[in-house]
C-alpha cells in the first residue's frame, strides 16, 4: 500500500517523509489567517500554481489551471491536518479527483450568532485593538479593491479583510464586460453613446424603480472608472453590447477574455504595489461605534486567529450580495426557492447583517435576479457577451423563443417556460473567434460541437430539422437588418462559419439588487435617512443602483465606481477625525 492510499490527510503523508518544522514556523505557530508562510512553504517543494497546472493537465479541465485573480492558496483546497476538499466545487460541479478528499462544505455560523455573548467576543472587545488605521474594507470583490487603492492613494491607512480563502468575490466570475457611456475606447470604434443613454437604459431596465441619483452617479462617472482602471494597467479595448444597453458599450479586454478576473487582477497587482495589509480567512462581525454613534472601528474574527478588533475612522462594507444564500434568497422570492446560484460562496449577506446591526436601513431586498445562462454541466456561469456577440437560444424543438439579448429577467422567465426548463446557446466559429472567453467553456468540456446542426441536434436532443430551419431564419434576417420574429435589436453575424456548437443553460440566482441604503457619496444611511458617520458601503452590498433588475455589465461599472467613491469619500473623512 502507497503513502497515499495509508494516510488519512496530508500531515500523516507528510510526515513519512518530513518533520514539522517543513510546513510550519519553527516555533509551531500559524503565521496568520492568510497562512502566507504554510502556502510559501507549498509552493516551495511543489512549484507555483502554474507549474503545478502543467502537472495535471484533465482530459477537459484543470483544477490547477485557476481562473482565480491574486495568489491562489494551496490551503484552499488542501487542509492538512483533515480532509481536505476541493473548493472548485463551492460553484461548479465537476467530479474531481483528489486524495484525501471530503466534499465541500459551508457550515458558517450567522452574524446574529456570532454576536451572542461568548467570552472570546467580549474579551477581544475588552482589550486593546490589535491595529489602528484609517480605513478598514470589507470584502475583496471589486468594490473593495477599489475603496482600498483608492483611500490609499488618498492618504488612508488600510486594511482589506476577506472571509474566504482567495480574493476577487463575484467580480471574479463575471466575464460580460464593463458597461460605460462615451469613453476613447468607444470613440475609436466610432460607436455613438451618451451618458444619458446609459442613464436611460439603466432607469428602464430597473423598471424606473431606481434611485435616479444613483443612476446618474453610476453613468456620469462611468468613464472616468474605465480611464481610472486603465490607468492602472487594465486592457478595456474591447468593446460589446449586453442586454438591454442601446449601443455597445460593455468594455472587456481585446479578444473577449473574461472582464472581472482582469479587474481583480490589474487591482489586486495595485494593492500589492501600495503595500496595502490584505488578510484572508478574517470576517467582519461588528461595527464598533463610540458613545456619539461614530465609527471606531471593527471587530473581526480570523480562522486561526480569532477576535481581535481594528482600530478605525472609517469602515466600507463591500461584502457582495446573498444569493449564494437559498433560504434568505426564498424569503424574499419564492418562486426561487431550491435554485442553484451563479455567486462565489461567500455571497451569503453577512454583510447586509452587519451593516443592519449597526443600524442601516434597508433598501429593494426583494428584488433578485436570475441569470438566464448557467451552464447545466459543469454550473460554468456563460457570458451574456456569448448572445452579444451573435449566439441564439433554442428550446428542445430546435425553435428559437426570445430576443437573446432581452433583460436578465425576461429571458429567464421565456427559458422557464421551455420543455425541461432549459435551452440551448447555438452559435458557431465565427461567434467562438470573437470571444476568447468561449475557448474557456470548450476546454471545461461543457459545448458539444459538430460539423452540421442536424449532427448537433442528434448529439444534443434538439430537433436537427427545425434546429437548421431556425438558423437558416435567422441568418437570412441578417440581410434586412432586421428580427422580425422575437425583435432582437443587433444582427452581429450570420451563424454559417465552420462548426456549430450548444451549450445547455438553464437560469441561476445571480444577483441581489437590494441591500444597504446609501446616499450619492456611497454613505450608508440609517431608517431616518440620516448618515451613519464613518460607515460606506459599495457594491453589491448596497441597494438603489439598479432598481428591480441589473443590466448586464452595469455590475462591474457599478463596483468600480462607487467603491473609487467609497474610499476616497472616506479616506477624506478619517483625515477630519
Amino acid at each position: 500500500m502507497s503513502n497515499a492510499m495509508a494516510a488519512d490527510n496530508l500531515a500523516d503523508f507528510h510526515g513519512e517523509n518530513q518533520e514539522c518544522d517543513s510546513c510550519h514556523m519553527p516555533d509551531g505557530e500559524l503565521s496568520n489567517d492568510s497562512l502566507t508562510y504554510e502556502n510559501a512553504q507549498c509552493v516551495s517543494c511543489h512549484g507555483t500554481l502554474a507549474e503545478v497546472a502543467e502537472e495535471t493537465k484533465h482530459e477537459h479541465y484543470n483544477a490547477h489551471e485557476s481562473h482565480f485573480p491574486g495568489d491562489v492558496a494551496c490551503t484552499s483546497c488542501h487542509s492538512a491536518h483533515e480532509k481536505s476538499m476541493v473548493y472548485c466545487d463551492s460553484c461548479h460541479s465537476f467530479d474531481f479527483d483528489m486524495p484525501y478528499t471530503k466534499k465541500w462544505e459551508r457550515h458558517e455560523p450567522s452574524i446574529d450568532e456570532l454576536l451572542k455573548d461568548q467570552s472570546d467576543r467580549q474579551a477581544a472587545l475588552a482589550a486593546e485593538p490589535r491595529d489602528t488605521v484609517d480605513v478598514v474594507v470589507v470584502g475583496s470583490g471589486g468594490a473593495g479593491f477599489s475603496a482600498a487603492v483608492s483611500a490609499h492613494d488618498h492618504g488612508a491607512k488600510v486594511i482589506l479583510i476577506e472571509k474566504e480563502p482567495v480574493i476577487g468575490g463575484n467580480a471574479k466570475l463575471a466575464a460580460g464586460g464593463m458597461n460605460a457611456a462615451w469613453t476613447d475606447q468607444q470613440k475609436a470604434k466610432g460607436i455613438k453613446d451618451s451618458v444619458e443613454s446609459m442613464y436611460k437604459d439603466t432607469m428602464k431596465g430597473g423598471r424606473d424603480l431606481n434611485e435616479p441619483e444613483l443612476v446618474e452617479v453610476l453613468t456620469s462617472h462611468s468613464k472616468g472608472s474605465v480611464d481610472w482602471l486603465t490607468a492602472m494597467g487594465a486592457d478595456l479595448n474591447d468593446v460589446g453590447r449586453m442586454g438591454g444597453a442601446s449601443a455597445n458599450r460593455s468594455h472587456r479586454p481585446t479578444g473577449g477574455a473574461g472582464v472581472g478576473a482582469h479587474v481583480i487582477q490589474v487591482l489586486y497587482d495595485n494593492a500589492v504595489k501600495r503595500d496595502i495589509d490584505m488578510r484572508m480567512n478574517t470576517r467582519g462581525i461588528e461595527i464598533i461605534k463610540d458613545d456619539k454613534g461614530n465609527v471606531k472601528g471593527l471587530l473581526v474574527k480570523g480562522m486561526y486567529k480569532g477576535y481581535y478588533w481594528i482600530k478605525a475612522d472609517a469602515v466600507i462594507l463591500a461584502t457582495g450580495g446573498f444569493a449564494k444564500n437559498n433560504d434568505r434568497v426564498a424569503k424574499l422570492d419564492p418562486k426561487l426557492k431550491g435554485f442553484i446560484s451563479t455567486n462565489q460562496p461567500g455571497a451569503t449577506g453577512d454583510g447586509i447583517d452587519v451593516a443592519s446591526n449597526a443600524g442601516a436601513a434597508m433598501t429593494d431586498l426583494q428584488y433578485i435576479q436570475a441569470h438566464p445562462t448557467l451552464s447545466v454541466k459543469g454550473g460554468v456561469m456563460v457570458t451574456e457577451a456569448v448572445r452579444g456577440n451573435g449566439a441564439i437560444l433554442v428550446n428542445r424543438e430546435g425553435k428559437r423563443f426570445v430576443n437573446e439579448i432581452t433583460t436578465r429577467d425576461k429571458a429567464s422567465a421565456a427559458i422557464l417556460k421551455q420543455t425541461g426548463k432549459s435551452a440551448f446557446l447555438i452559435f458557431d466559429d465565427s461567434v467562438r473567434k470573437s470571444l476568447s472567453k468561449i475557448d474557456k467553456y470548450i476546454g471545461l468540456g461543457v459545448v458539444p460541437s459538430a460539423d452540421s446542426l442536424v449532427k448537433l441536434g442528434e448529439m444534443t436532443g434538439i430537433n436537427g430539422k427545425n434546429l437548421t430551419e431556425a438558423v437558416a431564419r435567422y441568418n437570412s434576417q441578417l440581410k434586412s437588418g432586421k428580427d422580425t420574429d422575437f425583435g432582437r435589436p443587433n444582427l452581429p453575424r450570420a451563424l454559417n462559419e465552420g462548426n456549430y456548437y450548444a451549450i445547455e443553460v438553464t437560469p441561476g440566482v445571480h444577483h441581489t439588487m437590494g441591500g444597504v441604503k446609501i446616499d450619492s457619496k456611497a454613505e450608508i444611511m440609517n431608517a431616518k435617512k440620516q448618515v451613519i458617520p464613518g460607515l460606506y458601503g459599495a457594491g453589491e452590498v448596497t441597494g438603489g443602483v439598479h432598481g428591480a433588475n441589473r443590466l448586464g455589465g452595469n455590475a462591474i461599472s457599478d463596483i468600480v465606481t462607487f467603491g473609487r467613491m467609497a474610499g476616497e469619500n472616506a479616506a477624506e473623512y478619517a483625515k477630519k477625525h
